[in-house]
């Protein structure tokens, strides 16, 4: 299957890892949005929103990192536990995944992204908030092995991705200890951390401008 998508990506790291721990082969497209690959008549009839990662399947076409990691594990993984079907696990995996994509990587995004990319000064309101999330997640790792129970599911490759932005970033992740010990043994243990960490070191080139 062909996927499109830049290698510094915490989504694309996402599904990347999913892949892996599914088994499944992903025919790799990288997609060179500044120079506008992703506006191209051809990618826009695969994906109108014009955005990576973007999956298509023998024809069927889907992005958005969480909807495509939960499709992965649906389709081609052996069992259910990496995506629960029993619907209370089920509901705090997807809780997570939400939790992700709303509040940790968003404040991420928020706070970094317009120094990087736009060379904006840092706004510290946003970094209170980028923060708290990790707050949050140090939480949820309280009382339980990885974010959404004791078994390891596409929560924890989600989050990871991201985590793993924020060590790049050179967040100070000692002082959240539930994240940082979490971290250190997902990026040891997780399906395709080989693959996480080569796409970190490619990220990290837009911190070192």
């Amino acid at each position: 299957m062909d996927f499109y998508y830049l290698p510094g990506s915490a989504p694309c790291r996402a599904v990347q890892m999913t892949a892996a721990a599914v088994g499944v082969e992903l025919n790799l497209k990288l997609t060179n949005l500044m120079a506008g690959e992703h506006m191209k008549p051809e990618f826009l009839k695969l994906n109108p929103q014009h955005c990576i990662p973007t999956l298509v399947d023998n024809g069927f076409s889907l992005w958005e990192s969480r909807a495509i990691i939960a499709y992965l594990v649906e389709k081609y993984g052996k069992d259910d536990k990496l995506y629960p079907k029993d619907p209370q696990k089920r509901a705090v995996v997807n809780q997570r995944l939400y939790f992700d994509q709303g509040t940790l990587y968003q404040r991420f995004a928020d706070y970094f992204y317009p120094q990087v990319f736009a060379k904006q000064a840092p706004v510290p309101d946003n970094e209170k908030k980028m923060l708290d999330a990790l707050d949050f997640l140090n939480t949820f790792l309280k009382d339980s092995k990885y974010v959404a129970g004791d078994e390891l599911t596409i929560a924890d490759l989600s989050i990871l991705a991201t985590v793993s932005t924020f060590d790049v970033a050179k967040v100070d992740l000692s002082k959240y200890p539930n994240v940082a010990s979490w971290y250190e043994r997902l990026r040891k243990e997780a399906p395709g951390a080989d693959i996480n960490e080569a796409g970190c070191k490619e990220f990290a080139k837009y911190f070192e401008k």
